[in-house]
């Protein structure tokens, strides 16, 4: 209310302020407000010097120029995660790390390490991103840092042996069996963006994340053991790098990844990929 006694009064005073002075056909005056701009033309609808005059007011909204630099603190992602499973069963890398421990066992398949694709999560607390203006705000590079974390949750009764670090089949039935990896990770994207400065149309950003594995950890429960939580790093991989994408369509956010090396590193060849929903001003 403020805002609009303000204006409407700034719009009186210019009015008195450039009254009566002659023009041949239009004269026009700007005035700006914060975000907005008042326009006062001047015309004579006769088209001669007479007295007959007429005046117009305009108010827009300025447009606003994208800043060079931009930051946006503070982004969540809620998605789910897979793998997509190259592993060679029964070979001789693959039995080292998928362990049989009773007589008679079979072999490992890539059934026994089947995920449960409705509860296999992914989410990520980016701290900050930020936008860097290449061209005219259409052309932006976008980086950042956060902490990307994963919840694989296993179908069947796997668990992880952490010295010597190997997968076996256990004994107990889990109501809840999950390994999880957290990464601290840096973006760098190349962002195109069919509307700079205005949270409308399309946008794109595609490019390359390296993360750092900071915490791993098998999580289970069971009626017999109760929780249990066996903390390793289980042969993973130390380090994650992934191909990254994000699409936005005026204020909603999807975003994609897709890892380059995979989850372990020794016998199985498993690559993680997520996709879901980002909460983000940009």
């Amino acid at each position: 209310m403020k805002r609009i006694t303000l204006m409407v009064a700034t719009i009186l005073v210019a009015m008195a302020g450039y009254a009566q002075t002659d023009s041949t056909s239009q004269q026009s005056d700007t005035i700006k407000i914060g975000k907005y701009v008042i326009i006062k033309k001047k015309k004579n609808p006769s088209g001669n010097n007479g007295d007959e005059k007429s005046t117009t007011v305009v108010i827009e909204r300025r447009k606003e120029k994208p800043t060079n630099v931009s930051t946006n603190w503070w982004i969540v992602d809620l998605g789910f995660t897979n793998v997509k499973d190259e592993t060679i069963y029964n070979s001789v890398a693959a039995n080292n790390y998928l362990k049989t421990i009773r007589t008679g066992e079979a072999a490992f398949t890539k059934n026994d390490l089947d995920l449960r694709a409705g509860k296999s999560s992914n989410v990520n607390i980016w701290i900050f991103m930020q936008r860097l203006n290449v061209t005219k705000g259409v052309v932006n590079l976008k980086y950042g840092l956060g902490l990307e974390m994963f919840n694989y949750r296993y179908e069947n009764n796997v668990s992880y042996h952490k010295n010597p670090a190997y997968i076996f089949r256990d004994s107990v039935d889990f109501s809840k069996n999950k390994l999880y990896a957290g990464y601290l990770t840096v973006p760098f994207m190349v962002n195109l963006n069919t509307h700079p400065g205005q949270k409308k149309g399309l946008s794109f950003s595609a490019g390359v994340s390296a993360g750092y594995l900071v915490a791993s950890r098998n999580k289970q429960i069971s009626e017999k053991r109760g929780k249990t939580k066996i903390r390793g790093d289980f042969d993973l991989e130390q380090f994650r790098l992934a191909y990254i994408g994000e699409l936005g369509l005026g204020p909603i956010r999807l975003f994609g990844s897709y890892s380059i090396n995979p989850l372990h590193q020794n016998g199985l060849k498993q690559y993680p990929y997520s996709m879901g929903i980002r909460f983000s001003n940009w």
